[in-house]
C-alpha cells in the first residue's frame, strides 16, 4: 500500500488540525498516512511514496524555522517524490506559502497545485473540505 508522510510544526494547533484533516482525505483515497510532528522527524521521515509539510505563517510571512531547517536537510531526498505543502495564517495574504512553493521549485522539488492554506483555523465546511481534497490530491 503506498505511504503518505504528514511533517508538521503547529505553534497553536491549528496547522496540526489541518494535517488531521488531509491524513482524512488521503486514507479515504486508499492510502496509508502517518502524522509526524517535525521534532520526531527524522531522515527516514522522508522514505515515503508522498510527503506533505506544514507550517504556519511566523514572522512576516515566513516558514516556521523548524520546518524550513528540516526540509532543507532532507531536499536531496525529496527530488522526484510527490510533496504537498499547507499551512495556516493570522494576518497578510498568505504570500509565505506561494514563497515557500516558489523556494522549493528552484530546488527542483515539484509541489502539488498551490499547496493548501487556511486563514487561522480550518474551522468551516470548507476550510475542512479543502484539507481533505488537497490530501487526495497529493495521493492522486
Amino acid at each position: 500500500m503506498a505511504k503518505l508522510n504528514i511533517i508538521y510544526f503547529s505553534g497553536t494547533g491549528n496547522t496540526e488540525q489541518m494535517a488531521t484533516y488531509i491524513e482524512e482525505g488521503a486514507k479515504s483515497a486508499g492510502v496509508e498516512v502517518e502524522m509526524i510532528s517535525v521534532d520526531s522527524a527524522d531522515e527516514n521521515s522522508v522514505e515515503a511514496d508522498f510527503l506533505a509539510f506544514g507550517s504556519p505563517a511566523t514572522g512576516s510571512e515566513e516558514v516556521a524555522p523548524e520546518i524550513a531547517d528540516f526540509v532543507e536537510s532532507v531536499k536531496d531526498k525529496l527530488k522526484g517524490k510527490k510533496i504537498g505543502v499547507f499551512g495556516s495564517y493570522d494576518w497578510g495574504e498568505g504570500d509565505w506559502l506561494s514563497m515557500w512553493i516558489q523556494d522549493l521549485d528552484k530546488e527542483d522539488i515539484s509541489v502539488v497545485g498551490e499547496g493548501c492554506m487556511v486563514n487561522l483555523s480550518p474551522d468551516d465546511d470548507e476550510k475542512v473540505e479543502a484539507c481533505k481534497e488537497y490530501g487526495k490530491a497529493i495521493v492522486s
